[in-house]
């Protein structure tokens, strides 16, 4: 039988409410509070935080406030910048690769719930992974959808929706977001 936590990370319908899990998210939601209420200026601590909170492979920088769910399913790879109010919903992983930057307000959510309403009222929950390429900039209050996967060498435009995957190299936007442009 698997856990509740092992039900999340494959995807299947799992309790939000197990106490594995509400424990792992208090954790990361008293790192988040922690990065969050610190001084801009006192970088060495944040980092400390970030180290805690999320993997990163490299230099990694984050405005608060920033908030996520568990912070040990999110990856960055190397140059990494989230601007101000970068909300990560990280029930499943969400790997994002090199030299990426995301303006302010971006929403990447890796849970969602199910559309059948009785399924939903009895506290059902799944996940899917994200993943982003390397070189990437995610426009302005743009929100990425459970199980989509952004290509190397994209931009999406600001307030876009991505609710499916997206190529390398192109510029995408709108909602539901549409590649516009190759590059």
């Amino acid at each position: 039988m698997k856990s509740e936590k092992e039900k999340m990370l494959t995807g299947v319908y799992y309790n939000a409410c197990d106490e594995e899990l509400v424990k792992e998210r208090e954790y990361a939601q008293d790192l988040n509070f922690d990065l969050n209420n610190i001084r801009p200026s006192e970088r060495e601590k944040r980092q400390e935080i970030l180290k805690k909170l999320i993997i990163a492979k490299g230099a990694v920088h984050i405005e608060s406030p920033f908030n996520c769910d568990y912070g040990y399913n999110i990856e960055v790879g190397e140059n990494f910048y989230a601007n101000y109010g970068c909300t990560i919903l990280d029930c499943n992983k969400v790997k994002i690769g090199d030299n990426v930057l995301l303006a302010p307000n971006v929403q990447i959510y890796a849970a969602t719930h199910p559309t059948n309403p009785i399924e939903r009222l009895a506290g059902k929950e799944y996940s899917k992974p994200i993943s982003i390429g390397n070189n990437v900039w995610v426009g302005g209050g743009t929100i990425i959808c459970p199980g989509v996967k952004i290509g190397d060498n994209v931009t999406i435009g600001a307030g876009s929706v991505v609710t499916k995957d997206i190529p390398n190299n192109v510029i995408a936007l709108g909602n539901p977001c549409k590649v516009i442009k190759s590059i």
